[in-house]
């Protein structure tokens, strides 16, 4: 899938500013297809990575960008499904989307915040989105092949919540969002 003319990377502008324009996305097919040719463009050697480079979000554009769709709502307050049912599977898979999702922005967040890393880290933290990205697009085709897209269920926040936690110590984000937080999801629900 390719980006729009209007998200191709250029290689005027830096790999980490251009993750946290892809970020701040809000339409997750425009997300995926930005993140796709950000990890592309840097991999071809378009983009350039300047690690000390102090970067601030535009106080007007969401961080992080999304649909108006799925709801929010706090975890014990998200419907419980089983998967033996059409409508539950529906919903499980609607609840990995919205984790792969959440993983795409979690990655180009780890990417754009934390300055003064060594370059393997920013250039394998491209490399997660965009497979976080391939996840989502399949689990929203296999979404749609079962009459639903992503946001037709509520869903919750609780990773980007400790992604804002974590902001300001790239060792706790590591430590708590990818090794804990999204392990312990997979923990918690079974039939994943």
């Amino acid at each position: 899938m390719q980006a729009p003319a209007d998200l191709s990377p250029s290689p005027s502008v830096s790999l980490r500013a251009q993750a946290l324009q892809a970020l701040c996305t809000s339409d997750p097919a425009r997300k995926v297809a930005a993140t796709h040719a950000l990890f592309a463009a840097r991999q071809a050697g378009l983009t350039h990575l300047d690690t000390a480079e102090r970067l601030t979000p535009d106080t007007h554009t969401p961080l992080p960008g999304r649909p108006a769709r799925p709801v929010l709502i706090a975890p014990v307050d998200v419907p419980k499904r089983s998967a033996f049912t059409p409508e539950g599977l529906a919903m499980l898979l609607h609840a990995v989307a919205h984790i792969e999702f959440n993983a795409i922005d979690l990655a180009l967040d780890a990417i754009w915040r934390f300055p003064d890393m060594p370059s393997d880290y920013y250039t394998d933290w491209m490399g997660v989105a965009d497979e976080e990205a391939i996840h989502f697009g399949l689990l929203r085709a296999h979404l749609q092949s079962l009459g639903h897209d992503y946001g037709d269920f509520a869903a919750h926040n609780s990773l980007w919540e400790m992604c804002l936690r974590t902001q300001h110590d790239v060792t706790a984000r590591m430590a708590l969002v990818p090794r804990t937080m999204e392990a312990r999801g997979l923990d918690a629900t079974p039939p994943m």
